[in-house]
């Protein structure tokens, strides 16, 4: 337990400014959305683009003049920034022992490796499903104005469920490379890295019909707006191979973190 408070005590400022940032984002796109709003005359503006540029922005899903259109179109910003801080927090919070020269003092408490992972985990799960709750509700607030109907508030509620879905997978790849990794001070670039590319993944497999297999890598495809639009749920299959992804990467991470040597 003081493990996993310590954790959130160190990692509350980080919370904070991820927060702060999504509360920016949000409140410019909201305002953004007012040229948009019930004005079908700016969807012309779309015409211009290069077809591939809307698939890849999945624009072609989605109306722009409503709330749940663009919305629909918000939710890539809101799946890369919980991503990003995900996969940081993941990584972070077990190679910075290493990195602060703090490794031996956690080595000698009288808890295993395995508890101080569990406890670490723990409290970036926390700020997980913490910055997840923020970004819904500063939805909510920031969209009022526009009196959203139900259908919004059901399809707002399944993009955040997405969301955490996101950052779930990219947690435990973050605490997979800062348990892994030897080089600790990469740990958080290569999670940044593994984020870029497997979104760059997800955009080709939108652009090209014959890249449609590479949606199955891609994280950012299984949580992909259009089809929550479209289906209004959630698809049993990439929650299985989301939970698979998770359950690996967990079971690796304690295993290596376990079996490694230790930089003191």
């Amino acid at each position: 337990m003081n493990i996993l408070l310590r954790e959130l005590k160190a990692n509350l400022k980080s919370l904070l400014i991820w927060s702060f940032i999504i509360f920016l984002l949000t409140v410019i796109a909201v305002a953004k959305f007012s040229a948009f709003a019930g004005d079908p005359e700016m969807l012309k503006m779309l015409d211009a683009m290069p077809p591939a540029m809307l698939d890849a922005l999945n624009m072609r899903a989605f109306n722009l003049t409503t709330l749940s259109g663009f919305y629909g179109i918000m939710f890539i910003y809101f799946g890369l920034m919980g991503a990003i801080a995900a996969a940081m927090w993941g990584s972070e919070i077990i190679s910075k022992e290493e990195r602060n020269k703090t490794v031996e003092f956690a080595l000698v408490l009288p808890v295993s490796r395995s508890r101080v992972i569990t406890a670490k985990a723990l409290a970036a799960l926390i700020n997980c499903i913490a910055f997840m709750l923020i970004t819904w509700l500063v939805s909510l607030v920031a969209v009022r104005s526009y009196k959203p109907d139900q259908a919004f508030f059901d399809f707002l509620s399944l993009e955040m469920q997405g969301m955490l879905a996101i950052e779930l997978i990219f947690l435990a790849i973050g605490l997979l490379l800062g348990c892994a990794m030897k080089q600790y001070k990469l740990s958080g670039s290569t999670a940044v890295g593994i984020i870029i590319v497997t979104y760059f993944l997800s955009v080709a497999s939108s652009m090209q019909e014959n890249l449609d297999f590479l949606k199955y890598f891609s994280p950012f495809k299984y949580f992909d707006a259009g089809q929550l639009f479209r289906t209004r749920q959630l698809d049993g299959t990439y929650l299985l191979i989301s939970a698979a992804i998770i359950a690996v990467s967990l079971v690796s991470a304690y295993w290596i973190y376990n079996k490694r040597d230790l930089y003191i």
